[in-house]
């Protein structure tokens, strides 16, 4: 039996996880007591970890390994009987996801700091995902910050590093540790979703596609199932080896970070279809040849025609979306005579609606889209989605969207992203806008019909989440929204969401910045963006 070494500490300030776990600079996490403090803290806040087995990896980013060899020597102190580890700490977080379930684990912890950069001066993060395979939901996570403020010591075992790439059993102290391969359990998964052999027949008939996996963790995954198993020609999957450092690259798939893709798709000779996935293979962008497709409006197409998936030939039971993503996917919903439900931002609040059957597929208007094969968004499950649209309707991604904005009319939508701004100039921004009275008013020549700071009350377990967002709905149904971000590691972000409601399809051409102009001059105003933060333009439009 391996020794158990207790480690007296102390409390460490600013150990509370946001929407999607902990994330701080790698220098933070590589500080004395930082990353064991939490983990302990975990460990003693979600109950009997007596003979359970762990879900461990990550998204490969600097830091990733050394912090799995400290995990797995505190995991065995803590009684775990058996830790599962993807092979090289390589576990995407959908296909972590996948595996806590599959395999009925007591959990898992993620490392990854999602689309944020990677490196050693860069972002890591850690996060615990519950037995049902989703993030900890905001009860787990307080007692998580609430156990950091109290700890005086941590728990790890005397051991030697464990081969992580070396497929099999191993052992530290007691508890086994699996090494298994990372893409098999997930892949197995689409194979049971998605109409496989339809899309070999779109590549075999020249279909050409672009997979940007910026290096970052989808690589092996994106490689295995387009490449090997769906047939999309060789090096279709470009970037494709997880870097901890990304490469230099912005692992987040938008307009201004995936630049190189969206120039790829530019232009007549450019391939048919491309997509880009984030860090840690949550996110999604869609691509067609000369066309963006929004996450918002990728959800509602997705919903249109989920039938044409086996693994939603069915139906859907709902939708969820959350609150600052565009209503294209409530006019689906509503042909479709199904509940479609509005929660805060954070995958987490999915949670309780996909576990009760409530919701089939979810999205965030953040490049994130799931549905209830899992408990994360998924941005390669996304992708194969498309791509069995795709296969199955043998139109391009501009005759789809366009066809879709033509039955159901479009909500134009655009996000400015306001990025690294004084933390107390942002909050001294959100608290101007809570202090107005704007119901019944009118704004630049739209009546505001409601004022509020979104609240959500769980329709399954009753839990309350307050402040969740900024809203200003007017009474021709536009709308705008104004929300700080929780995913960053520097100052704050501040999300601006505009949006209205176009029925007229000679309109549906606009570029969304000239339809949208005069709402987003009304929200620069309304929240005196300029005098607070000193930020003439945003740092991101998408």
């Amino acid at each position: 039996m391996a020794a158990v070494t207790t480690v007296a500490t102390t409390p460490i300030a600013g150990q509370k996880p946001g929407t999607s776990g902990l994330r701080k600079k790698v220098a933070v996490f590589a500080g004395p007591h930082y990353l064991e403090n939490f983990v302990q803290s975990v460990f003693d806040s979600i109950g009997d970890t007596a003979g359970q087995t762990l879900v461990v990896g990550g998204d490969g980013r600097y830091h990733n390994r050394a912090a799995i060899q400290t995990i797995l020597r505190m995991a065995a102190a803590a009684g775990f009987a058996k830790a599962m580890v993807g092979r090289g700490g390589i576990l995407s977080t959908p296909a972590a996801s996948c595996v806590i379930r599959k395999y009925r684990t007591f959990g898992g912890l993620i490392l990854s700091a999602s689309h944020n950069p990677g490196g050693p001066d860069e972002d890591f993060g850690i996060k615990y995902n519950i037995p049902a395979g989703g993030p900890a939901p905001e009860a787990v996570t307080e007692a998580i910050y609430a156990r950091t403020q109290t700890l005086r010591e941590y728990r790890l075992v005397e051991a030697a590093a464990v081969d992580l790439d070396r497929l099999g059993e191993q052992r530290v102290g007691a508890m086994v540790v699996e090494v298994f391969d990372p893409v098999a359990d997930y892949a197995a998964l689409m194979e049971t979703l998605i109409d496989f052999d339809a899309i070999r027949a779109l590549f075999a008939d020249g279909f050409r596609l672009r997979y940007d996996a910026m290096n970052a963790v989808t690589g092996p995954y994106a490689v295995e199932i387009l490449e090997r198993r769906l047939g999309a020609a060789p090096g279709s999957v470009v970037n494709a080896v997880p870097l901890e450092d990304f490469g230099g690259m912005h692992p987040d798939p938008n307009l201004v970070h995936a630049h190189d893709l969206v120039a790829a798709l530019t232009g007549p000779d450019a391939p048919d279809f491309g997509a880009a996935s984030d860090g840690d293979g949550d996110r999604n962008m869609i691509l067609g040849r000369d066309f963006y497709v929004t996450p918002s409006d990728s959800l509602a197409v997705l919903a249109a025609n989920a039938h044409l998936c086996p693994g939603y030939a069915g139906g859907l039971a709902g939708l969820a979306r959350s609150m600052p993503t565009s209503a294209a996917a409530d006019r689906v919903a509503a042909r479709l005579g199904i509940p479609c439900y509005e929660t805060p931002t954070g995958w987490k609040f999915f949670g309780t609606l996909l576990d009760a059957g409530r919701a089939t597929l979810c999205g965030e208007e953040s490049f994130g889209t799931g549905s209830d094969h899992v408990r994360e968004k998924d941005g390669l499950w996304a992708v194969l989605m498309w791509l069995n649209i795709l296969a199955r309707r043998r139109v391009g991604v501009a005759e789809i969207v366009t066809a879709h904005w033509r039955d159901f009319g479009r909500n134009v939508y655009s996000r400015h992203d306001y990025e690294g701004i004084d933390s107390a100039a942002a909050e001294g921004l959100m608290a101007h806008l809570r202090g107005l009275d704007l119901t019944g008013r009118e704004l630049d020549g739209r009546k505001v019909a409601l004022f509020d700071d979104f609240a959500y009350t769980d329709p399954v377990d009753g839990s309350t989440s307050h402040h969740q967002g900024i809203r200003v709905l007017f009474e021709d149904g536009a709308r705008i929204v104004y929300r700080l971000s929780g995913t960053g590691t520097q100052g704050a972000t501040l999300r601006v969401y505009i949006e209205r409601y176009e029925p007229d399809p000679a309109r549906h051409g606009l570029d969304p910045q000239v339809a949208l102009a005069d709402l987003i001059a009304t929200a620069r105003r309304l929240a005196e963006i300029e005098a607070r933060t000193g930020r003439t333009e945003p740092t991101v439009i998408t």
